[in-house]
Parts: C-alpha cells; structure tokens; sequence
C-alpha cells in the first residue's frame, strides 16, 4: 500500500473521529415482562462492523444470529481491503468452529453490503457510521477503540465494542466520558467482556454479592497458556521483511504485539479475568505494583510487548488481588478467578462456577454461548427501549490492566486514580498514515519512566 494513501494527522484523526438470546428466548422475556418488541430504529435493525478482522468476523456472525427479529448488516469498514473482503466471503459462505465462535451457516440473507458500503482506510469507522447504521460493531485493535467510541456516540449510534477500550490514560478518560454520553443519550453501549452474559459467572456474582462467601478478604485471577499467534506473527514478519508493507501497515496487521495497538496481553486478553475482578469487588483498586518481562519473546517478529506478567490490585480494607498471566512455551493452562471470603471460596472458568464453605454451591444450570448472549442482550435493550451502558465499567477494569502494565514497565507502584486521572502517557503515534513508524524499544523497569 502506498505511503502516501489514507494519510491523516494525528490531530486530523482526532477531529474526524469527533465530527460526527434467541428470537423465542427474547420474546419470552419481552411476554413475562408485559411488554411489546419495539424500536426507534425501525423495522430492520441496521448494523455496521468496524474491523473484520477474526475477532470482528465472529463478532458480526455472533450479532446476527443472536436474533430472530429483522437485522442486516449494511456496512463493513477496515484499514485494510484484503480483510474487508474476506470477511464479507467467510460470512457470505458461513464457517466452522473457532475458539470464540460456534460454527455458523451462510448469513447472506441478512446481508446487504454493496462495493459502495465497504470501506477502506483511516478513516473507514466514520465512514461505516454514516452509512446509516443504527448499530456499530466496534473490533479494531484497541489502539483505535477510544476515537471510534467517540465518534459512534456523537452520531447518536448504539455500540457493541470488543474488550479492551483503550491502550492508556488519556484513552480511558475518553472512553469514560463517550459512555457518559451515551447515558445521557439513552444509547445502549454493550462491551466483549462476554463473562458479564454467561449464566453461571452471572449467577455466583449474584450469591457472592448476596453474601455467600462473608467479607472478601482476597483474590487471585489468572490466564497462563503457551504461546499465541506465533505462526501469523512469523508470516507478518517475513511479509514485512521483502519490503511489501510499510511500518505501520505491518504493525497494523501484526497489532498483537505492538504495545500502541494491543496495549499488551495484560491488557488485550487478561482483562477478561481483571473484569471479573472488579465485577466481584464493586470497586477499583487503590494502589497497583507489578512485575514481568520478555524471556521468550525476543525476536523481532514479536514487537515490544512482555511474555509475563505479576502484578498486585490492592483494594479497600487491604483486600489484595494477585493478577497473573503469561504466553509461554510450556505455560500451565490456567484461566480462571478465585475468590476468598470470611465465609468461603469461590472458583470461576470458562465451565465452572463453585461456590465452597458455609454457602456451598455448584451451577448445573443452562450453559449458554456468552458469545452469542451478548448481542442477544444488546439488541433487545435497543428493540425495547431499555437502554444498557457498558462503557464505564469496562473502561474501568480495562484501566487496572493498564496501571498492571505500567507498573510492571516502570517498576514503580502507583495508586490506581493516579494512572487513572494524572498519566500523560499517549502511545499513539504522531500520524495516522502509511509510511515509517519506528518501533519503541521494549519497557525496563527501573529505566522506562512512569509517565
């Protein structure tokens, strides 16, 4: 791609950006709470994807099977025409399982996205926005979520926006205010931290907030696993090295493991567990410390990012938090939360929920696809009027992955509304287009200063 096509400003980016359950589950709930389906958005519920990526194809899919009302996507938008184009394909066509997605059947009846609603570039997510969507599906890498937030909000739009929010600060302090606007608006706003949709993380929440296990007293969560991505990140890598692609459009494609864009994997994929975390406690941490480092991911295919991270969430009434996770060769696979009160423990992952001590309790009830569940909750608040907000709370966990990952940089402790409301550090770059992007060195602590 040209280095001089879709070029933008970093101050131009920001302007643009600123300018502007089943079908029977649902209509049971709709029938037990004596109300009728209605919408302000008309008959068709009309959705755009920003990022069609894997995540954003099976988000889509996940969107338009999740009801049995009138939907159609209209519009898909990407920096790059390759995946626009293939992921019109995959839909049109249907696929098979992935490890976030059930298969799914050719979806071309609720599809209507002509040449002209395809949408490459920078500037792609404005344009999806105003091809008169009432529903934008936000899964670009996270770099780019707090301008795309923003943008959707101020064109009165509801939002589904994949997890994490942001990458820093300054990000979460918009992803923050969009979502108070969308309050204000009434616009629902539903996040990927799909946990928050499945039944039996929702039903020992609710008993561990009811008091089953006393006071929390402590906690830990985890995701360990062996390495990820590691064959597209060597094929990106020798893509990059023929000189086809410039630095930002390999970043851009290999944004895993480039900090600006997936704020690393604390915060890209460990903030699952983290939101769990603050689900369960109410609140944010007060103060945050960390470790980690690069002992595997020295090759220059891998980025800037850490392999490892420990860090510590430190809540009211000295409640502490151990967080760990690590893409490691050879990594125990554990991705899970626990829970330690006055009155017992709680044990959570992707198929438990157990409750033990002087409240014990296992969930056997409906497992259901929290994949799925999410779109399905997210289109019946706009089908009913019942607005739902998201944003904050997301934002919010997303914020203490952040403060885990400067403190593990910088090797410095901080208190969390510090990083919160004072950090200057902005990791995205000073231009939006296609040409050089030096990459920063990776963080040392006691060397990289807590900004």
């Amino acid at each position: 791609m040209s280095d001089q096509a879709n070029t933008l400003s970093r101050r131009q980016f920001m302007q643009t950006s600123s300018a502007t359950a089943s079908a029977a589950s649902l209509t049971a709930l709709a029938s037990a709470m004596g109300q009728g389906v209605h919408t302000d958005v008309g008959d068709e519920l009309k959705i755009g994807l920003v990022g069609c990526g894997g995540r954003g194809l099976g988000a889509c899919a996940q969107a338009l099977i999740a009801s049995d009302a009138p939907i159609k996507l209209i519009a898909l938008g990407d920096l790059f025409a390759d995946q626009i184009e293939n992921c019109h394909q995959v839909l049109s066509e249907g696929a098979g399982e992935r490890y976030d997605r059930r298969p799914f059947p050719p979806l071309t009846k609720k599809m209507d996205v002509p040449k002209e609603r395809r949408f490459a570039g920078f500037d792609s997510f404005q344009k999806v926005i105003d091809s008169g969507v009432d529903l934008v599906l936000l899964a670009t890498p996270p770099g780019f979520r707090p301008q795309h937030f923003e943008a959707a909000v101020k064109a009165n739009k509801h939002v589904f926006m994949e997890k994490p929010v942001a990458v820093d600060a300054p990000g979460i302090r918009r992803v923050i205010a969009a979502a108070e606007e969308a309050r204000k608006k009434k616009l629902s706003v539903v996040a990927g931290t799909q946990r928050r949709h499945q039944n039996h993380y929702r039903e020992i929440l609710k008993r561990v907030h009811d008091g089953a296990i006393g006071e929390i007293l402590a906690g830990q969560c985890y995701w360990n696993m062996g390495p990820l991505w590691v064959e597209d990140a060597k094929k990106y890598w020798e893509t990059y090295q023929t000189g086809k692609w410039s630095d930002m459009e390999y970043q851009c494609r290999n944004w895993l493991f480039h900090v600006w864009l997936s704020g690393d994997h604390i915060c890209e994929q460990h903030v699952h567990n983290i939101d769990i975390i603050h689900w369960a406690m109410g609140s944010d941490p007060k103060m945050v410390m960390g470790m980690g480092g690069r002992q595997e991911r020295v090759q220059p295919q891998y980025g800037n990012g850490y392999d490892h991270f420990a860090t510590e969430l430190e809540f009211e009434n000295g409640v502490r938090v151990t967080s760990m996770c690590k893409q490691q060769s050879g990594a125990a696979f554990n991705v899970a939360e626990r829970l330690v009160g006055t009155k017992g423990q709680v044990y959570l992952d992707g198929s438990i929920g157990r409750i033990t001590g002087a409240n014990a309790y296992e969930y056997e009830g409906e497992r259901n696809d929290p994949y799925v569940q999410e779109h399905a909750d997210l289109i019946h608040s706009i089908r009913n009027g019942d607005a739902v907000n998201e944003g904050e709370q997301v934002a919010r966990s997303t914020m203490s992955a952040i403060a885990g990952r400067m403190a593990a940089y910088t090797g410095r402790s901080m208190k969390w509304e510090w990083a919160l409301q004072r950090s200057q550090l902005d990791l995205g770059p000073a231009e939006y287009r296609f040409g050089k992007l030096p990459v920063d060195p990776p963080a040392v602590p006691g060397i990289t200063k807590l900004i």
